[in-house]
């Protein structure tokens, strides 16, 4: 049964209306993924403050996206509002959407840190079947050599593709891991927690990154996990 639902998150990120806005809007491959594609509409569009967009399908199906960004002395105070319509399994969906979305304005706000204005080579890995058990995410962290690491650890890790590195886990909890290196964010999705697969995405900032090459290396260990 359809139902609308409406999301809602503020936090403050060390950037400007300015370079948000245009991570939110041009450069979402660098923290979350490529959007450009989206048939969404622009309805409301204050530069660089408040932003509304909109995606409409049949019988009154929506989705929409609002940025209300505000200056202060210690950053941009960020209100995000997600809204719409789930067509089906209303709870898991809304609980899966609510989740990830605190996870990707992390993200956001890790990308205008370190890496602001810089392109990203994009990847994204989806795990196999057997990724959709319990205790999937788990088994793909011990794989990589994560395993309980809390947030704010510092490992030296040779992450699928790559020689050993310092790595950072930036982001933890009991469904989403983020980690990040000199030159990349890797992020963690432990989809089997919402009836899906294990999945990541890999934001790749070296110069001449390679997408592709890191989509292969990472599929190959996600598939050897399970």
């Amino acid at each position: 049964m359809s139902k609308e639902f409406e999301i809602v998150e503020e936090l403050s990120i060390d950037s400007t209306p300015e370079r948000i806005w245009e991570a939110v809007t041009t450069g979402t491959a660098a923290w979350m993924f490529p959007t450009d594609q989206w048939p969404s509409v622009r309805t409301l569009e204050e530069y660089p403050t408040h932003l509304v967009t909109r995606m409409d399908g049949p019988d009154g199906w929506f989705n929409q996206l609002e940025h209300v960004l505000t200056p202060g002395e210690n950053g941009t105070a960020v209100r995000y509002v997600h809204s719409g319509i789930f067509v089906d399994d209303w709870d898991n969906q809304y609980d899966g959407a609510s989740k990830h979305t605190v996870f990707y304005l992390h993200t956001l706000g890790e990308y205008l840190t370190h890496f602001d204005g810089k392109d990203a080579a994009f990847s994204d890995v989806q795990g196999p079947e057997a990724s959709k058990a319990a205790g999937a995410l788990q088994k793909f962290l011990d794989a990589l050599g994560i395993k309980d690491s809390p947030l704010g650890t510092e490992l030296v890790l040779a992450l699928p593709g790559r020689d050993a590195a310092p790595v950072t886990v930036d982001f933890r909890n009991q469904n989403f891991v983020g980690l990040r290196t000199e030159n990349m964010m890797v992020r963690i999705f432990g989809r089997n927690a919402f009836g899906g697969v294990v999945g990541l995405t890999v934001h790749d900032f070296a110069n001449g990154a390679d997408a592709e090459a890191n989509t292969e290396a990472w599929q190959l260990a996600i598939n050897a996990a399970y």
